[in-house]
């Protein structure tokens, strides 16, 4: 990185580290930070979707663990499998299952056939190709990350059970590197405003990603709005297509917002530190709310786990988290994820009671 980015970051860190314990890692993160810090450092910003900490802590993939790093790992079975000669497209079945294509192809039918016509509209979108993924795929000249597919099957999820057409303002938490900002702002038709929140060094790479996508100036970030004492909606909305900001920045934040989002990073926290960000998105008045978590919760940190949380964060926590609201629909088959040793990425989605 150069001078300018690693002060920026450094920035953030220092001031981060001036807040309350609801706006620092928690034990999942307090460590994966450190490796994804110092990889950023060493190798740059600029192909963070290459980096390997990167990928195994929020640009997820579908291929097999470690067939990117080195695929040669794998030469010898397929070998062996060419000596079989029992099926000739053997292999090639192979190298889809272990690159990540067939379940990324399957995701993208699913994508397709639950396709809705009405905002927020996902049938045209593209991902680019900032920050340089080693993996991404082509299907009808649109690229597709696991985590720009993900993203895409949670709104058609949301479109089968509420009535969407009037979502304008959406707000995350822990956006990863804003892929959802990136699809609602791709597609000109859905007319939506965006707020990211999250903590460094993630929310330092999702403004990188935002700005080289959309522009620095339709993008404002922590450093842009770091005098501001209020950050009001309606009225950053006049100047800028995003926002990008800091977890602890979340409670300047003033007006009300259509969609609430969270995937996946709400169950890497602790209950305490989800309540007291539910506390406030209830605030801003979301007329829907949509999560993704492990419905068996995040593995439980121990001596054999160092990538874990304290207490795993469970559906019905939600529940309690989000008393005005009511579950309307979840579901882990078809638009969230079942893995192989029977755990559930489950999409809840509530509404107003």
């Amino acid at each position: 990185m150069n001078s300018f980015n690693k002060n920026s970051l450094k920035k953030m860190l220092d001031d981060m580290n001036e807040q309350s314990h609801f706006y620092r890692p928690t034990p999942f993160w307090e460590e994966g930070s450190k490796v994804i810090i110092d990889e950023l450092e060493k190798k740059g910003v600029e192909k963070f979707r290459a980096l390997n900490s990167t990928r195994s802590f929020f640009v997820p993939t579908y291929s097999y663990p470690t067939y990117l790093e080195n695929e040669e790992l794998f030469a010898n079975v397929k070998e062996e499998l060419d000596k079989l000669v029992i099926d000739p497209k053997l292999n090639t079945k192979l190298e889809l299952l272990l690159s990540g294509k067939m379940q990324a192809f399957s995701d993208y039918r699913t994508l397709v056939a639950t396709n809705e016509e009405f905002a927020p509209y996902t049938n045209k979108v593209s991902e680019s190709k900032v920050g340089k993924p080693v993996e991404q795929y082509t299907f009808d000249n649109r690229n597709f990350s696991r985590s720009f597919l993900n993203y895409l099957l949670g709104l058609n999820f949301i479109k089968k059970h509420v009535d969407t057409k009037d979502i304008k303002n959406v707000m995350e938490i822990g956006g990863g590197f804003g892929t959802l900002g990136e699809i609602l702002l791709g597609d000109e038709r859905n007319e939506c405003f965006y707020i990211n929140a999250d903590i460094p060094p993630v929310s330092f790479v999702s403004s990188y990603y935002l700005k080289e996508v959309f522009g620095s100036s339709n993008v404002a970030d922590y450093n842009d709005l770091l005098e501001k004492e209020i950050l009001d909606i309606n009225e950053l909305k006049q100047e800028y297509k995003a926002l990008n900001i800091c977890s602890w920045q979340i409670p300047k934040l003033q007006g009300e917002i259509d969609l609430f989002v969270n995937f996946i990073s709400f169950q890497e926290m602790e209950p305490d530190v989800v309540n007291n960000y539910c506390e406030y998105v209830r605030k801003l008045n979301p007329k829907y709310i949509l999560l993704r978590n492990i419905k068996e919760g995040k593995k439980q940190k121990d001596e054999n786990t160092v990538y874990g949380v304290e207490t795993p964060i469970l559906g019905d926590d939600y529940d309690t988290f989000l008393p005005e609201y009511k579950l309307v629909s979840k579901d882990s088959e078809i638009f969230g994820f079942k893995t192989e040793d029977n755990f559930h990425s489950e999409l809840r989605l509530y509404t107003k009671k």
